[in-house]
């Protein structure tokens, strides 16, 4: 009887970001098995379970990458997104995102290639350059917009460019 009870928890449980990958596990591997002790889950046991139910052993992995992805974004005050012409800055309060968005106007240069970001950093208010501000609420929950950011191809930065450049363009 215990068995189906399981299954339909499992069932129930629904992963709010993605699993984290095999390097993440590997980097994790101390707090990983804290997370399996919490569930009086030891490392025989957990061997074990991987073996002989390895859906569950999936729904662990799921639960504990939802857990850490939740404390780093928590924690997350600030995203950048660069691309070839454009750099997306954000600032990510608990209420509002703040965005500065700035366009490349220059086909012969790239923001990816490291000498021409270096010359836009030490040239950013050249006519090249176009800056725009924006400042919303969130939509949905705060954790689950900046998921979204991150898998469009932002990074978690400490926001020393965001900090610069909003004091150029205020």
């Amino acid at each position: 009887m215990n068995r189906p009870i399981r299954a339909v928890f499992l069932c129930l449980y629904f992963m709010k970001y993605q699993q984290l990958t095999k390097e993440q596990f590997s980097a994790l591997n101390k707090e990983f098995a804290e997370f399996l002790a919490t569930q009086q889950i030891d490392a025989k046991e957990w061997h074990k379970i991987k073996i002989e139910n390895p859906s569950m052993a999936e729904e662990e992995l799921n639960i504990f990458s939802d857990v850490v992805w939740e404390d780093v974004l928590t924690k997350t005050e600030y995203l950048e997104h660069i691309s070839e012409n454009h750099i997306n800055l954000f600032k990510c309060e608990s209420d509002n995102i703040f965005r500065i968005y700035i366009k490349l106007n220059d086909e012969n240069k790239s923001f990816l290639n490291e000498a021409d970001y270096q010359w836009f950093l030490e040239n950013p208010l050249n006519e090249r350059f176009e800056y725009f501000k924006a400042e919303k609420k969130y939509t949905k929950e705060r954790n689950q917009e900046l998921f979204e950011l991150i898998e469009m191809g932002s990074q978690i930065s400490k926001g020393a460019l965001f900090n610069v450049i909003s004091k150029l363009i205020a």
